[in-house]
């Protein structure tokens, strides 16, 4: 008698976003972590580009080394996944099929292009399983500006913020100005569609803001200004329970800046790891800490988010339950083996390739439609 076939895996990363190389690090974690024995697994890297092919099953192709960036190399047979809702078989050049039906889809990509819900509705059109949130939680999610619109609306504690395009900071500057400046400095300017802390600066008074925009509206023609929260970075993984129950949390984590940076940044985040410590749990009051997990399992059910996401808050134990903000949800935060979400889960009893496989299995289980 023959075994049941193993369920197919195509594993998608890389992409056409600024976060291109965090999805390649990414996916190289991940596919270490993939049990060959329960899945067959099929990676796809998409170039930046947004060439799509095939690439060699090697996560050590895609790891960071030597703070050298990975990318998806162009050379590579073309694929492309099937829109026949009948059919899921990956296609090569001339509609060639590629290999049997994929199953679920894994994407983990960073950023526009792939986190947004861009590709969550390539794949909905199939009828495609996929790991992760769907197109709405996912646009949301990305969308700092929408992001904060629906937390707030739900009762979250979100700190003060204001948002503008790149077409009004051209016509109407003096009014922009004014409304930042009403934040009070220091304040933080982001692009409001990208993540990696990619295109941030904090800005400590006027003469710096003009290249602080600048250089957001290089990645987003869309903007987002935070006022500076006072309090502890502190962050907590979400997980979609198996069997539909409540939100699983994990134990908070902190990041604490001990040298070289003003904040949080791309380079303190991959490049420079002795200048931040990241401890897991969080040395927070219990009280506190159960307050963490309960706002994090709030904000990923207000987004609608599923499977998966990091929410990151700031907490001044000081006031108790109180002092609580939430700054974002990342509904694919970064998954190397060690990023702060894996890492949280390991410290709750999750090891990284249990994690994998609780979130193919959701997927799975998943019915395809609207949901």
């Amino acid at each position: 008698m023959s075994s049941q076939p193993k369920p197919r895996v195509a594993v998608v990363f890389g992409g056409r976003s600024s976060e291109h190389a965090i999805s390649c690090v990414t996916a190289a974690g991940v596919l270490a972590a993939l049990d060959r024995d329960v899945y067959d697994v099929v990676p796809i890297g998409i170039t930046t580009s947004g060439r799509w092919v095939l690439v060699d099953d090697d996560p050590a192709r895609f790891q960071l080394t030597g703070g050298k960036l990975p990318e998806v190399p162009a050379a590579g047979v073309p694929v492309a996944l099937s829109q026949d809702v009948d059919s899921k078989a990956l296609q090569g050049p001339a509609g060639q099929v590629l290999g049997g039906a994929v199953d679920v889809v894994l994407p983990l990509l960073h950023g526009p292009f792939g986190e947004d819900g861009t590709l969550q509705g390539l794949l909905e059109l199939s009828d495609t399983r996929y790991v992760g949130s769907g197109v709405l939680a996912s646009a949301a999610g990305m969308d700092k500006q929408v992001m904060k619109l629906l937390l707030a609306g739900q009762g979250l504690r979100v700190g003060p913020w204001t948002s503008f395009r790149a077409r009004r900071w051209e016509t109407d500057r003096d009014a922009v100005v004014a409304e930042v400046e009403a934040l009070g400095y220091p304040v933080f300017v982001k692009p409001a569609r990208a993540g990696s802390s990619i295109g941030i600066s904090r800005v400590t008074g006027r003469d710096g803001l003009e290249a602080a925009v600048a250089e957001a509206i290089s990645h987003d023609p869309k903007v987002v200004v935070e006022a500076a929260v006072t309090g502890r970075e502190i962050e907590c993984g979400v997980l979609e329970d198996l069997d539909g129950g409540e939100p699983l949390t994990s134990l908070p984590g902190e990041i604490e800046l001990v040298g070289g940076h003003d904040f949080y940044d791309f380079e303190a985040k991959y490049l420079d790891a002795d200048s931040v410590r990241l401890s897991c749990p969080a040395d927070l009051p219990d009280d506190v800490t159960a307050e963490v997990r309960r706002t994090a399992a709030r904000v990923f059910e207000a987004m609608g988010a599923e499977g998966l996401a990091r929410v990151d808050l700031f907490v001044d134990p000081a006031k108790g339950p109180e002092g609580i903000v939430v700054n974002e949800i990342n509904t694919m935060p970064g998954f190397t083996p060690f990023s702060m979400y894996p890492r949280m889960w390991a410290a709750t009893g999750v090891d990284y390739p249990q994690l994998v496989d609780h979130l193919l299995q959701l997927a799975l289980r998943r019915p395809t439609g609207l949901r």
